[in-house]
């Protein structure tokens, strides 16, 4: 994966939690498991949805956690190893997971939905506000 350009230009003000949550997210991304991200209709007049859906065939829905975590979309899973099996060849490995998005200010989660092994996630990204305002200037004499 490609590093992110750095947020460090002088027009970019405020910026340097960002690049230290991106850096973290990058650091975590293993691969596992594989996820699509879609962009969903617009219907009714509703903002614009994303459907992130990840395959996590195995896990039950105790077995999985999605939160949200300072403006971080996590999404977690454990598994545990079953002792009573006694494997001749075992290819499916019981393992954990977590898996990051960092959310858009706005962004919100709409729900999450676990069918045929796949955990869909559906999001929101509201229109945002066009807004002006006019700062005053003082002046001294």
């Amino acid at each position: 994966m490609s590093r992110v350009p750095s947020l460090s230009s002088p027009f970019l003000l405020g910026f340097d939690e960002i690049e230290r949550v991106l850096d973290r997210v990058v650091k975590g991304a293993d691969g596992y498991p594989p996820y699509n991200i879609e962009r969903c209709e617009r219907e009714n007049g509703q903002p614009e949805r994303l459907r992130i859906t990840l395959a996590v065939a195995g896990f039950t829905r105790d077995q999985l956690d999605v939160t949200i975590e300072e403006s971080q979309l996590v999404i977690r899973g454990r598994q545990q190893d079953d002792k009573v099996r006694q494997y001749i060849h075992r290819g499916i490995a019981a393992r954990h997971f977590q898996r990051t998005f960092v959310l858009a200010d706005g962004m919100y989660v709409l729900g999450a939905d676990l069918r045929n092994g796949l955990l869909s996630i559906d999001l929101a990204r509201p229109e945002p506000e066009r807004v002006v305002k006019t700062i005053a200037i003082n002046e001294h004499e």
